[in-house]
């Protein structure tokens, strides 16, 4: 772990126990637009991408990437960090760019053909975790292996939790 790094947390680098709070904010930001969709159905649900169409005939992103979803992840992010003690500046880092990742994911899926909310394992999970781990890197201190050990982390996270829940 690097020296001397200042971060949100009190100017010390995070050790096990905030490395499970942040792989909770991860999980957080990926499943709230879902529980958001399940509760308010199809209320709120305005295309992040406006119906947009590319020269390729193909959406920009698609109908699952909604406004909705976006203001789910980043409220339940901050809520989640504010509860866990942390500076809500963490919680809105996570979830603002765990969903930049996951619109870049919907993207690169898009220009490929496939299916909105067709499964990519790794296309569907390094963004999503990677960009929120980089934004918070200089932060919370973390350490390179840190970053690619909750990466890797949320991916078997989300794998199991994606089974049980469809």
């Amino acid at each position: 772990r690097s020296q001397g790094t200042i971060c949100a947390l009190g100017g010390r680098n995070i050790g096990d126990m905030e490395e499970l709070i942040l792989l909770l904010l991860l999980l957080t930001a990926n499943g709230s637009p879902i529980v958001a969709r399940n509760l308010l159905g199809g209320r709120l649900d305005t295309p992040l991408d406006a119906g947009m169409m590319l020269s390729d005939g193909n959406r920009l992103l698609g109908d699952t990437k909604t406004l909705r979803g976006l203001a789910a992840a980043l409220v339940a992010t901050t809520l989640i960090a504010l509860a866990f003690g942390w500076p809500w500046q963490i919680g809105a880092t996570v979830g603002a760019f765990a969903m930049l990742g996951d619109t870049a994911s919907s993207f690169v899926k898009r220009r490929l053909r496939m299916a909105p909310s067709a499964r990519a394992p790794g296309l569907d999970h390094i963004p999503e975790s990677l960009l929120p781990l980089l934004a918070c890197k200089p932060l919370l201190g973390l350490s390179w292996s840190q970053v690619v050990l909750l990466s890797l982390g949320f991916m078997a996270a989300n794998l199991v939790l994606s089974r049980l829940l469809h």
